[in-house]
């Protein structure tokens, strides 16, 4: 009788001990998108007095901030019939938004079609033909409307390939919804809604909007901090709704800063602008992962520096949230190159 109830309460204890887990998994690499972490900033940003806690969206599949937009706006076409089963998708990129539309792609069986500028890193070019995607170089220093411009080819390559569709992240309303959707909404969460600054570059426009729309939403008072790069028309723009040509220039800095104005800028948004020479960008890109240990790419260099210069408006009580956008190793033949700084003269002691 011992033996029974011993071995009867065995089983009932396997049963509750197996019954205390269930497996969890995604369904494919896409279902791994958002709810990155939050990381607090600590040598790096000096005496400012503020909690500063970087948003790190590395931890995106793609490595990148850029993967919540893009499978957004696949699955808006998709919901509204302009990409189609089998279909192509072309998109203008600087390559994280090309990474991924490819991831989503493969999963989902379209082509992929990413057209990028020369300035781009080698490595990015790489990792997008990597994961299969078909890629056109353009040359950077050319007009937008010019027909040999990364934004002319994409839509040329789209008028001439059957069965495709153009993205246009610049001015498709789905990328600054991804942001308003998951990426706002997680910042207010992490922060348990004690945010009160939001520090991000520029370039698409669609993470500074979505995100500022949700957060103003939820407190008017948080401001909104906008990086720009100088050869870019953002800060002038913002500041006295001139379209200035003479700002327009050739810079390095990648992934922020545009010579057009993108529909997803909501300029109505963003409190201000502070413009981060492609030099800063480069030095702070280093430090971050000198100092912080964090391994990113060169806008993260452009975005702690521009907080930095933002200084005086944070105080003691404020959470100041910077979003890094990407992964070094998509710059390690650039700003992670020693020899390669030097011949842009990029060195810390001259800066």
């Amino acid at each position: 009788m011992e033996t029974y109830l011993n071995l009867l309460f065995s089983s009932i204890n396997c049963t509750f001990a197996a019954s205390k887990y269930t497996m969890d998994y995604a369904e494919n690499i896409l279902g791994t998108i958002g709810n990155t972490p939050m990381v607090k900033i600590n040598k790096i940003i000096g005496d400012i007095p503020a909690l500063v806690l970087a948003k790190y969206e590395t931890f995106n599949p793609g490595n990148s901030v850029k993967d919540r937009m893009a499978v957004k706006m696949i699955e808006d076409a998709e919901a509204d019939g302009r990409l189609k089963p089998g279909g192509t998708i072309i998109e203008g990129t600087s390559g994280n938004t090309g990474m991924g539309l490819a991831l989503a792609a493969i999963v989902k069986g379209y082509k992929m079609v990413c057209v990028i500028s020369d300035k781009q890193s080698k490595e990015k070019v790489d990792i997008l033909r990597a994961v299969g995607s078909e890629v056109v170089v353009c040359p950077t220093d050319v007009a937008p409307e010019d027909p040999r411009s990364y934004y002319s080819v994409s839509k040329r390559l789209a008028e001439e390939t059957p069965n495709s569709w153009y993205v246009n992240q610049y001015d498709n309303p789905s990328n600054a919804k991804a942001h308003y959707e998951s990426t706002g909404p997680e910042i207010w969460k992490q922060t348990d809604g004690k945010v009160t600054h939001f520090v991000v570059g520029v370039g698409t426009g669609g993470t500074i909007s979505g995100v500022g729309k949700y957060l103003k939403e939820q407190n008017p008072n948080v401001k909104i901090w906008g990086i720009d790069t100088y050869g870019s028309v953002f800060k002038k723009y913002h500041e006295t709704g001139i379209f200035d040509e003479n700002e327009i220039y050739p810079y390095i800095t990648e992934g922020i800063g545009e010579d057009i104005l993108p529909k997803n800028v909501d300029f109505s948004i963003i409190d201000g602008f502070t413009k981060v020479t492609d030099k800063d960008a480069a030095i702070y890109t280093q430090k971050l992962a000198k100092m912080e240990g964090f391994f990113l790419g060169n806008s993260a260099g452009a975005a702690i520096k521009g907080l930095l210069q933002l200084k005086e408006h944070f105080t003691k009580d404020d959470v100041v949230v910077v979003l890094f956008h990407d992964h070094g190793s998509r710059y390690v033949g650039k700003m992670y190159n020693d020899e390669w700084m030097r011949e842009q003269g990029f060195v810390e002691e001259e800066a």
